[in-house]
């Protein structure tokens, strides 16, 4: 697995990947791209500057639909049905598709999805309107202590990267708030931008987006973000919280193997194009690239840190 926070390889590594998916004749059409979520979020901005330079590879374009419902469960209960030729891809996001299975049936389970690819990475964060009372990170924490439940927070659906980092908050701070599930960080940046919301449990990716409108109080990283030098890590203040949400790109069960292969080869080739790694930090992101070949061992890990939080949110014992 490679996980890069700078500028990657040579442009030049994925001209092989380009030339190898067109010699097999694949993609033979456009490529549907299923986002579970609905527009705005962090998935479709992703997708949408994916669009350009994977026609440029291909000749063929990526199509975005939106699927959103119960927290991207809706899309990927439906994934397996899809055609598994390759021509249709959906969104696939951590802790998501393994701590819902873990919480209830939710019409999907985590090995139903055939993971070929991880690219980004959205440190958890405590975002605030500009106008809001809540100068710090102590100021929300004083709310919530002398009226717990009071203050409220949007975040992008149950059992997603957001509640669990809520979760943990309430219990490292010792506080009670109240968690809002909606459909995606677009709908949960649109209830606190319209004051339906004291806070929100949103990304680096939301503060860079909305810089003029929003503040961010703390980050979950474990280093100050470079675009974001004068806020906190929890860690700083005195909060273990390391986290947020991984971003990646499934196919249905039983697509060929060498199908995934070349969409791997493909992102690949992107995420590695210097010009989209500029476009992507611009906006928060931080680039990550899980290839096929990592996959399993990635998913591995990840599954043993989420059986930690899945504790903590009370779905296993």
């Amino acid at each position: 697995m490679r996980i890069s926070l700078s500028i990657g390889l040579a442009a030049g590594l994925g001209l092989s990947f380009a030339t190898l998916a067109q010699a097999d004749g694949f993609p033979t059409n456009n490529v549907q791209y299923v986002i579970p979520f609905g527009p705005g979020g962090e998935s479709d901005i992703s997708a949408r500057l994916q669009q350009k330079y994977f026609e440029e590879i291909t000749g063929e374009q990526l199509i975005i639909q939106y699927m959103p419902g119960g927290g991207g469960a809706v899309g990927w209960s439906q994934l397996s049905d899809m055609p598994a030729d390759g021509h249709m891809i959906m969104g696939s996001n951590l802790p998501h598709i393994i701590l819902k299975p873990m919480g209830q049936d939710v019409g999907f389970k985590t090995e139903d999805l055939s993971n070929f690819f991880y690219f980004h990475y959205s440190p958890d964060a405590i975002l605030v309107r500009n106008e809001s009372p809540y100068q710090s990170l102590d100021d929300l924490i004083q709310a919530a202590e002398e009226a717990p439940g009071a203050v409220t927070f949007a975040g992008s659906g149950t059992y997603s990267a957001n509640d669990v980092a809520n979760t943990r908050f309430q219990q490292l701070a010792n506080v009670t708030t109240t968690y809002i599930p909606f459909k995606g960080t677009g709908a949960a940046v649109t209830a606190l931008l319209g004051g339906v919301v004291n806070a929100e449990w949103g990304y680096t990716t939301v503060a860079a987006n909305h810089q003029d409108k929003v503040r961010m109080l703390a980050v979950a990283s474990e280093e100050r973000h470079p675009m974001f030098p004068d806020v906190p890590t929890f860690q700083e203040l005195g909060y273990d919280m390391v986290g947020g949400a991984y971003r990646g790109m499934a196919v249905p069960k039983g697509t060929p193997e060498d199908i995934q292969q070349q969409l791997s080869d493909i992102f690949l080739q992107i995420n590695q194009n210097p010009q989209f790694r500029k476009e992507m930090q611009d906006l928060g992101f931080v680039l990550m690239d899980v290839t096929l070949e990592d996959m399993d061992d990635f998913m591995a890990e990840r599954m043993d840190v989420y059986e930690t939080s899945a504790r903590e949110l009370g779905l296993i014992e």
